[in-house]
Parts: C-alpha cells; sequence; structure tokens
C-alpha cells in the first residue's frame, strides 16, 4: 500500500513515523509513505502557503494553488490514487472505514492547517474525513491516527492475527477488561474466572464484560 501525506510541515510525521506500527510496516515493505510539501509547489521565495479570507475574518485559509500542484505531482506517479481532505465536515472516520481504506492501494491525505482550506480545496476529495466533533491545530494529526489505524489492518503487519480479531471494535463491542501479573495489587484482585483454567466460562465473562462496557459508554456519551 502506498500513502502519500500533503502537508505544509511534513516533519511532523518523522517521530511518529519511525516508530512502532508504522515502522515495522514499512520495513517489512508491506507500506510505503511519502511526505509532500506542500510549500515544494509555491512560485515565491517565501514559500507562502496561506492567504486572508475574502470578506473578512479572523485566521488565514490554505491556498489552492500549491495543494492543487502538490496533487498533480501525486497523480503524476499513481493516477489512481484515492484522495481524502481531512476537514470538520466530512464524514466520521470509524474502524470500519478504515477497514475500506486498508483494501485501497493507495490514498493521498491533503492535511490542512490554519482557519482550513479554500474552499476549492474540498473539490479534490474522493472522500472528506473527520476524526472526531473537536478542534485541534494541524491535520497531520488526525492524518497520523488514521493511517495508523489503517496499516495495522493489512495482513502481515500484526503478527498475531488473533489480537486483531480480539481488538475494541472489530466485533461491534468494546474489548472487555484485561489483567496481567500479579493477581492482587494494592487490595485490588484480577477475577477469579480469569485464574480458573475454565476457557469456556473466560469466553463467557469476557463477552458479557464486553457488552457491558459498550453499553455504559454509549449510554454515557
Amino acid at each position: 500500500m502506498r500513502i502519500y501525506l500533503l502537508s505544509i510541515y511534513p516533519k511532523v510525521f518523522e517521530s511518529i513515523f519511525d516508530d512502532g506500527i508504522l515502522k515495522k510496516a514499512k520495513k517489512m515493505h508491506l507500506a510505503e509513505f511519502e511526505f509532500v510539501n506542500i510549500r515544494d509547489f509555491t512560485n515565491d521565495k517565501h514559500r507562502t502557503v496561506d492567504d486572508c479570507v475574502y470578506g473578512g475574518g479572523p485566521g488565514m485559509l490554505l491556498k489552492p494553488e500549491p495543494i492543487y500542484k502538490a496533487l498533480d505531482y501525486v497523480k503524476s506517479k499513481d493516477n489512481d490514487v484515492f484522495t481524502v481532505v481531512l476537514t470538520p465536515e466530512g464524514k466520521l472516520f470509524n474502524q470500519q472505514k478504515a477497514k475500506e481504506y486498508s483494501q485501497k492501494k493507495s490514498i493521498a491525505f491533503i492535511c490542512g492547517r490554519y482557519e482550513g482550506f479554500d474552499e476549492r480545496v474540498k473539490l479534490l476529495a474522493d472522500e472528506k474525513i473527520s476524526i472526531g466533533q473537536f478542534i485541534i491545530s494541524r491535520g497531520e494529526l488526525a492524518a497520523s491516527i488514521m493511517v495508523d489505524a489503517i496499516v495495522r489492518l493489512l495482513p502481515g503487519v500484526l503478527g498475531n492475527k488473533e489480537s486483531l480479531k480480539e481488538e475494541s471494535f472489530e466485533s461491534g463491542f468494546l474489548e472487555y477488561p484485561q489483567y496481567t501479573r500479579p493477581a492482587e495489587f494494592r487490595g485490588l484482585k484480577v477475577p477469579d474466572v480469569l485464574l480458573s483454567g475454565n476457557h469456556a466460562m473466560i469466553a463467557k465473562w469476557r463477552k458479557e464484560n464486553s457488552q457491558k462496557i459498550t453499553t455504559r459508554e454509549v449510554s454515557d456519551g
């Protein structure tokens, strides 16, 4: 899988993509990442990527020209790339969307900054995506979260396939509580059923508690 990340400050990605699952996927040649600096597609000596808002208003908007040119560059190498624009008005990213994206051969993420994009940038999107109803200062953070969720689903990235099946949201429920040694810590004990060795009872306990946690979180949310 090839992933292109279009950003005005691609260095944000460096440490995130050089660790953990993403580093492993890259090392195993299961995923390729290219960080595309939008500033490289400007024409002035200051490499200007933003400008004031027509009609007035606070903040600055990312200009359309360098972003269009940056995506033209990507498409000159990979014409079938699926383009995602990260914007609050987009569809909410979730585990099902991560699965859907993990089936694609290549994806380009266009990351925003400042007050967002000139509206014409959104016309580049095959899909507009949001990670939630809250504000963050840079789209690179949202893109990193999405890429991590997608790449870990690629065959061969996780060593244990069963661990993927057991994770939160894979079955539609949050994951059940989990414990490790010691069996008692500061008066807090591991549930007896998990120490019993009875796998049928453990499976039943896990299923029941997964459902309880999911129901509680949904009602609280």
